[in-house]
């Protein structure tokens, strides 16, 4: 590793890992953000993805690169889950890890088993709707607003940050204006009498209103808030989801100096990049796509830096399920950002001491800063 291939990782956004054996069915729908596999679109394994998990994660389970996708998957049944999701997370080379607890649809390793099996320390981040859907049963329309900023202190005292999925649930159009109780008394009856319907459904908050008033909530608590932005699952409506749809609250926000993380952004990691460099508490990572795009994250991760500026741009994995993620996350970022540095030294566009620093910043530095991380903030439950 050179130095503009940063060591000691901080992952500022991550998830859960399974806790249980897969068949290929199982891995192949870990792999993609589809949410089904068939014989129609052939295998996932047949992708930039797939192809990068076979050359850079077979090693790692004593195969050589590019081992046929059959042989890997029996050679990982074979090491059983434990042992291949240890592998995998301590060769990540992480320092941090922060992690959205917002989204288990089963059983995941909880921060604190993801930073002691990567020899990490680890980090909450809150799911801001989450905590609504969980405060909603047991109020009322009036009670609401106070409830949930009571739950959100509560969660504040422990986490490091807050997300918002208003990107899947509502789009990212959000006004700029904080809306008064009333509006939010009035908003939160509305949501919850259309809920009441069907007990058996549960809540889904998409009123624009309530996550505007979340936003804010965590606004003033004073701790950073990510926005889930661009590519995702196939529950998500892309053209919703432009960062640039959020100028408004960003603009509402910036004077309070909280910072605002814009998530993945891909393919509007350009738009991410001049909203990082026009707001001064604004910041971006290409997470998920990383990993995704594969050999293509090369070119994602120069484009994302165009207008970027280097103390705004922060790794992160977007890693869920699948313990490969972690590790195919931070390869294949530590190459992308050192093939663009590199060639700025190649050019004579900056040092090598001046590419090293910003290794250092992206790598961690930035993240430290922006979420204030002390052992303190450790999660320790």
């Amino acid at each position: 590793m050179n130095e503009t291939e940063p060591s000691g990782l901080i992952d500022h956004h991550c998830h859960g890992v399974i806790r249980r054996d897969l068949d290929r069915t199982g891995f192949e729908l870990l792999l993609t953000e589809a949410g089904s596999v068939g014989a129609l679109g052939g295998s996932a394994l047949d992708s930039q993805i797939g192809f990068a998990v076979r050359r850079w994660c077979a090693p790692l389970l004593d195969l050589p690169p590019h081992a046929e996708a059959e042989v890997y998957l029996e050679r990982r049944a074979e090491l059983g889950h434990a042992e291949v999701t240890a592998r995998f997370l301590q060769a990540a080379g992480l320092d941090a890890l922060c992690v959205d607890t917002g989204f288990e649809p089963e059983p995941l390793l909880s921060p604190q088993q993801l930073g002691e099996v990567a020899g990490a320390s680890s980090y909450e981040i809150v799911r801001l709707e989450q905590v609504a859907e969980q405060t909603a049963p047991t109020t009322t329309a009036a009670g609401f607003a106070d409830a949930v900023r009571d739950r959100l202190a509560q969660r504040a005292q422990t986490a490091v940050g807050f997300k918002s999925i208003a990107a899947y649930r509502h789009g990212l159009r959000l006004a700029g204006e904080r809306p008064s109780d009333a509006e939010v008394r009035i908003a939160a009856d509305d949501w919850l009498a259309s809920a009441n319907g069907d007990a058996r459904t549960p809540l889904r908050l998409t009123h624009e209103t309530l996550h505007r008033f979340l936003v804010w909530c965590a606004v003033e608590l004073g701790l950073p808030v990510q926005f889930h932005v661009g590519y995702g699952d196939a529950d998500v409506n892309l053209d919703r989801c432009d960062p640039l749809l959020l100028t408004d609250l960003l603009r509402a926000i910036e004077p309070t100096g909280v910072p605002v993380l814009l998530l993945h952004n891909y393919p509007f990691h350009r738009q991410a990049g001049f909203l990082a460099q026009v707001f001064a508490n604004v910041f971006l990572d290409v997470g998920l796509a990383t990993h995704n795009l594969g050999r293509g994250s090369r070119a994602l991760i120069a484009e994302a830096l165009e207008l970027a500026p280097f103390g705004k741009f922060l790794y992160s994995s977007d890693a869920f399920g699948l313990p490969e993620l972690y590790y195919l996350g931070a390869v294949l970022f530590r190459r992308g950002l050192a093939e663009f540095l590199d060639a700025g030294v190649a050019a004579d566009e900056w040092t090598a001491a001046d590419a090293a620093r910003v290794a250092r910043l992206i790598g961690s530095e930035n993240a430290k800063r922006v979420y204030r991380l002390t052992p303190a903030a450790r999660v320790t439950a």
